[in-house]
């Protein structure tokens, strides 16, 4: 048995499951529809694999709405209509199951529909379907998980050609990304450091940035694909800092399995504190 939680953007949720909301049916949990990407070559028998790419995720719900009498009927379909109102944009769906909690990001599609009939509306009850979309389609765990991060001493100058000892060797810290999927990351740094950087040795990239941060500054790096940025947290004030992300580097994701981390920068890391933090990702529950 599992049930869903849908919380909207004005962080109204309601829970499907039980009474006065039963949960009935639903479709789109897992199955999403992918797009598999190839090409060919002048004079090439067949053609050359390069990639699957998974569409967004229509999930269709439908739940049967009890009251005692036709006024509580009435009363839970104001509020299913008000939770779940399109224009309110972006909210989440939560599964809670017997593996535990996942998540996703969806829109409503349209008002919830309300079906006539004597099978589908009574004086208790109400049958209602909802339709959501998740543009990303990934499950997600709903709660990040949070490394620590330690640097060594760096000797890697600006500018620099390939290949370049970007430090002295120290310490490593290896990250198990436990989902079906790679991960994007989040990273924080707290100043005072000059010009950070994190490798993932497992993929060969690197993220590094060409500035120092004070004593008072946090660098925050999101490698999300739909909110890449680069920023630098001043007290209240946020200053985008996306010119001083060096051209060679990119905004690399956690792999499945291990990953293994290097951190460094030219000069602070013994005062500065930096972090990493992800979800691991699923394409079904």
């Amino acid at each position: 048995m599992f049930k869903l939680i849908y919380t909207n953007p004005k962080v109204q949720s309601i829970e499907l499951f039980g009474a006065p909301f039963r949960l009935t049916r639903v479709d789109g949990l897992g199955g999403t529809e992918s797009e598999t990407q190839m090409q060919r070559v002048p004079y090439q028998d067949g053609m050359i694999y390069l990639d699957s790419l998974l569409q967004d995720k229509p999930i269709e719900v439908e739940f049967k709405i009890t009251g005692r009498d036709p006024e509580e009927v009435t009363e839970h379909r104001r509020r299913v209509s008000s939770i779940f109102n399109p224009k309110l944009g972006m909210g989440m769906l939560q599964y809670v199951g017997d593996g535990g909690i996942k998540e996703i990001g969806v829109v409503v599609e349209s008002v919830p529909f309300f079906p006539d009939g004597r099978t589908n509306r009574g004086r208790t009850f109400q049958k209602t379907l909802i339709d959501l979309r998740a543009p990303y389609p990934y499950w997600r765990d709903p709660q990040q998980v949070s490394r620590s991060l330690r640097a060594y001493e760096g000797k890697f100058t600006f500018p620099f050609t390939f290949p370049v000892q970007f430090g002295i060797e120290g310490d490593k810290t290896i990250i198990n990304n436990e989902g079906d999927t790679s991960a994007p990351v989040i990273i924080t740094i707290q100043g005072p450091i000059r010009r950070p950087m994190v490798e993932n040795r497992t993929t060969g990239e690197f993220i590094l940035v060409n500035t120092s941060i004070g004593p008072d500054e946090v660098l925050f790096i999101d490698t999300s694909p739909q909110a890449k940025r680069v920023e630098i947290h001043r007290s209240n004030q946020i200053i985008k800092a996306m010119g001083f992300f060096d051209h060679n580097a990119d905004f690399w994701q956690l792999q499945e399995g291990e990953n293994e981390l290097r951190y460094t920068a030219d000069e602070g890391i013994a005062e500065a504190i930096a972090a990493i933090s992800w979800h691991s990702q699923y394409v079904g529950v």
